[in-house]
């Protein structure tokens, strides 16, 4: 993380896991560039420490984050080349999250939309409070969604569910959103971080290694065929072996205790 203090974000540490909240609960945690521009640095640094193994994203307050700021954007006066630079950072953290070797939990508390629903499809879990909401709004605006949206959820909800959600920009539930495979679980809200930070843990547990393979083997499997993804499946295991991690886990298999990873 920076020197300085997030002026968007709160960031705490429990153990492993670094929980970043998005914090303009003012505006229901509404995208500005600056929020965007201190994820990304958020992000970096979370990359970078080894000591983190699972990041949550959150939000302050009753929303997770209602989208980007259309009062700021109404009184902005941007060249179209600064328009395309904000949008580009959108993007930016998208992909952040999705390629993160960590797992990302968005906890979803409250109001997810536009931008804000784009970041929590872009994490490897979505846990919503039950009465939490999440929406795609962007036809009802006049524009179109970004972060990789239009190829992710048809890909965790299948094509039809997600043609229904972007299409129409239906809101959904936590409790829905469960149903249709969209959130790993929903909670009453006065659990729901907790209830994160415990998946949090039980994945930091998890060998660092591994679980940096396997996201990315499962994030690309979709776009690569059989014979590719064997081969990088037998690097990736090749790879695991030559970790202390891996002596580790069969130690304590054989020794029928916890193991203790440290990701090397």
């Amino acid at each position: 993380m920076s020197q300085s203090s997030p002026e968007t974000l709160t960031i705490a540490r429990q153990g492993a896991v670094m929980e970043i909240r998005f914090n303009r609960p003012h505006r229901l945690n509404a995208v500005v560039e600056t929020l965007y521009t201190e994820l990304l640095a958020a992000l970096a640094a979370a990359e970078a420490d080894s000591d983190i193994r699972v990041v949550i994203l959150t939000g302050e307050g009753r929303a997770f984050c209602v989208g980007a700021d259309m009062k700021e954007h109404g009184g902005a006066r941007r060249t179209l080349y600064q328009r395309r630079q904000y949008l580009q950072l959108g993007n930016d953290v998208c992909e952040a999250i999705f390629r993160l070797d960590k797992p990302v939990i968005a906890a979803v508390n409250g109001y997810a939309l536009g931008a804000g629903a784009e970041m929590a499809v872009s994490c490897d879990f979505i846990v919503m409070a039950e009465d939490a909401l999440l929406g795609f709004p962007e036809t009802s605006i006049g524009t179109c969604v970004g972060g990789g949206v239009s190829k992710t959820l048809p890909q965790l909800i299948g094509l039809n569910m997600a043609r229904q959600l972007l299409f129409t920009g239906r809101r959904i539930d936590g409790k829905e959103a469960e149903r249709i495979g969209l959130a790993t679980s929903s909670w009453p809200r006065e659990t729901l971080l907790s209830e994160a930070h415990r998946l949090g843990s039980t994945l930091a547990g998890q060998a660092p290694v591994s679980i940096a393979m396997l996201k990315r083997l499962v994030n690309q499997g979709g776009h690569t065929d059989l014979e590719g993804q064997l081969q990088q499946e037998l690097d990736a295991v090749f790879t695991c072996s030559t970790t202390d991690d891996w002596q580790e886990g069969v130690d304590a298999f054989a020794e029928k205790r916890k193991p203790n990873f440290k990701g090397q």
